[in-house]
């Protein structure tokens, strides 16, 4: 209990001023984190004895960060590079999340959205934040390794772990055109650590009787220090556009995670409560990520809230 109390008070801490505002029934400034344009989802990863719980939100502009501990020097080397003062056309949107696994400590990310950026300046600014961070032979690896694949993609975020530095990853992340499900295994086998087998019957699981990815998978590689590639690979898979509603979406990943030796029974409860209506009817189940990297049931579930396309309850004005 005492924990719970500290991680609402650090997220109410490093949530930026849009926090403390009424929400209306339109975003005041849309955000890209949702497609109704609410500025933050939360999502829970499900390998290990407890799961882990995330928040993940927009600073919309407010150049807001996690506390000067942990990593946060690693953040400043780089975070110039994403600004005007690096060169690049605007400052790029600034995600900040938190990730809290009982008993452990809490975790900080920080994602630089490089999606309004010309593809040219994405490309640069990654290659430059890579060189100061000391894994640009391991960049270029795995950049000209997903340049021979076929398929359509762009990099759209890069994002660093605010860990100690024998912990802390660095993110790129892709996000595919068009693909199917072979062509983003592919992509995902670029890392050194992946499991094309599991992954494979983990898409399948997810996708039902389609053989693409749906709309816009991501492809997400994780960097550590002293590797020659990407460690590790993560791909995202949409479920709106690959389930019918949240109810066969939840039975398809209730599914996976059983495969994985995970008992769904928390999903299905978490999921059911989060819902604003009967599973049969939403679609707050956004996202499905799965990683092959030496541990089961690494599967997370990204949960975005329909805030402002929601029906409103009729009113009698009598």
């Amino acid at each position: 209990m005492a924990q719970s109390v500290r991680t609402t008070r650090m997220l109410r801490a490093l949530l930026p001023p849009w926090s403390h505002e009424r929400i209306g029934t339109v975003p005041a400034e849309p955000s890209y984190v949702a497609d109704d344009g609410f500025p933050a989802e939360m999502s829970v990863n499900w390998s290990g004895r407890h799961p882990e719980l995330r928040v993940l939100f927009d600073s919309l502009g407010h150049d807001t960060g996690p506390p000067a501990e942990s990593g946060f020097r690693r953040l400043q080397g780089v975070h110039e590079i994403f600004t005007p003062r690096g060169g690049r056309p605007s400052p790029a949107p600034l995600w900040h999340s938190i990730a809290w696994r009982p008993p452990s400590r809490i975790f900080h990310k920080t994602y630089f959205g490089l999606y309004p950026w010309p593809h040219a300046q994405r490309e640069a600014a990654v290659a430059e934040a890579m060189a100061r961070l000391g894994m640009a032979d391991a960049w270029d690896a795995t950049r000209r390794a997903v340049e021979t694949i076929e398929g359509t993609r762009e990099i759209e975020f890069f994002a660093v772990d605010l860990a100690d530095e024998d912990e802390a990853r660095v993110k790129v992340y892709y996000r595919n055109h068009g693909a199917g499900l072979a062509e983003v295994n592919r992509v995902a086998s670029v890392a050194l650590r992946h499991d094309a087998d599991d992954a494979r019957a983990a898409y399948r699981t997810l996708a039902g009787d389609r053989e693409d990815a749906g709309e816009a998978a991501l492809s997400c590689f994780a960097f550590r220090s002293g590797r020659d590639r990407a460690a590790e690979s993560t791909t995202y898979l949409r479920l709106p556009d690959l389930a019918a509603s949240d109810e066969e979406a939840v039975e398809r990943t209730a599914a996976l995670l059983h495969r994985e030796g995970v008992d769904p029974g928390r999903f299905r409860l978490l999921t059911a409560a989060l819902a604003p209506g009967p599973l049969s009817t939403t679609h707050v189940l956004e996202l499905v990520s799965y990683r092959t990297a030496g541990r089961r049931g690494d599967v997370t579930t990204y949960f975005r809230f329909p805030v402002y396309d929601r029906s409103l309850t009729p009113v009698d004005l009598a």
